[in-house]
């Protein structure tokens, strides 16, 4: 989450100045292992550079131990399945396995950084098992490539895209497993479930992970920025999820797009929490990504629960997510996703 002032949240306190230029080191992506089940094989990522044996068999090791490969069969051909529920066990898993990435790579994942590097490894590695077409789309800042992940789940009208992302680096001072792990983590497990249930969506869903949120939504706004106008277009709405396992959260803080008038996401989030008690806080569009798709009149919803404790700082750790938090962050991310997936696109 970059600096901003306009969320309240847990523990909300006066927040930082703006970051200094982020630590620019050289970029080393960890080789990952790429689905052959699917007829349609993901774009090859970033040779990897100067990654010692030891260090790809430990995030090998990440990968599987926190979680089970999917089969990649595609998408089912009977209706639609009911609405999963994800379980503490399986959206926490991701988030230990960015934390072990963070402790072995000097404390943070932050862009350029090996760390990064290795938490897109770590993401693109289980979504390609699960089936996912997925790209790596590379951008520069600071004179350093980084990338964003993209995972498209074949079906659905291609004309009608509804993309759910989160952005996957931290700040360097820190392993940013709150900001934004927790999101990235939620993301990751909705997409798993969508592989898992062999979901049919009458909308195309597309998944992304965004690098270098924090020196200032710069992964997003190239994403954003290298779209044709018709395929801006065809992204019906954009889903954004940025801390969703704040300690001591007591109301959900659910985005407002007033100015693209937004409502189908917004009230179906609501819905989700207000079904089951839990209070909500309309806030607007601003302070991390989906700000770059309302720069280019793409409508977006989404949530956080609000500033934790601890942020932008070596205490952003897995002690700084609350796994019930994280877990409703999740299934509420899984239930209107489900919803939006089957509705028939109003434009």
């Amino acid at each position: 989450m970059t600096t901003r002032s306009s969320l309240p949240g847990p523990g909300a306190r006066t927040l930082m100045a703006p970051l200094a230029p982020v630590l620019v080191l050289a970029l080393v992506t960890v080789p990952v292992i790429t689905a052959t089940a699917h007829p349609r094989s993901p774009v090859s990522p970033v040779a990897a550079q100067n990654t010692t044996t030891a260090q790809n068999t430990t995030a090998a090791q990440d990968t599987t131990t926190a979680q089970k490969p999917i089969s990649a069969q595609g998408p089912a051909t009977a209706q639609s399945p009911a609405v999963p529920a994800v379980s503490e066990q399986q959206v926490m898993s991701h988030l230990r396995a960015l934390q072990r990435i963070a402790d072995r790579n000097g404390g943070n994942r932050a862009h350029g950084t090996k760390g990064y590097a290795q938490s897109v490894a770590y993401v693109k590695r289980a979504l390609d098992l699960a089936g996912f077409r997925t790209r790596l789309a590379p951008f520069t800042h600071a004179g350093v490539t980084g990338h964003n992940l993209i995972a498209d789940w074949p079906g659905g009208d291609q004309d009608h895209v509804l993309l759910t992302g989160a952005h996957l680096d931290s700040v360097p001072e820190g392993p940013g497993i709150n900001d934004n792990g927790s999101g990235s983590a939620a993301v990751l497990a909705t997409a798993l479930q969508v592989a898992e249930s062999g979901l049919k969506p009458k909308r195309h869903l597309r998944f992304a992970w965004w690098g270098a949120e924090e020196p200032g939504l710069i992964g997003s706004a190239d994403y954003v920025g290298k779209l044709s106008e018709a395929d801006r277009r065809r992204i019906d709405v954009y889903l954004n999820f940025d801390q969703a396992g704040s300690r001591n959260t007591d109301q959900w803080l659910v985005v407002h797009d007033d100015e693209h008038g937004e409502t189908e996401a917004q009230q179906a989030f609501e819905s989700w929490f207000a079904e089951r008690g839990v209070p909500t806080f309309d806030i607007g569009v601003g302070g991390s990504d989906h700000e770059s798709f309302g720069n280019a009149g793409i409508p977006s919803s989404g949530f956080s629960t609000g500033i934790s404790d601890c942020i932008h700082e070596a205490c952003d750790n897995l002690a700084n997510v609350d796994p019930k938090t994280e877990t409703t962050s999740t299934n509420a991310i899984v239930g209107v996703v489900w919803k939006l997936a089957a509705a028939v696109p109003r434009r």
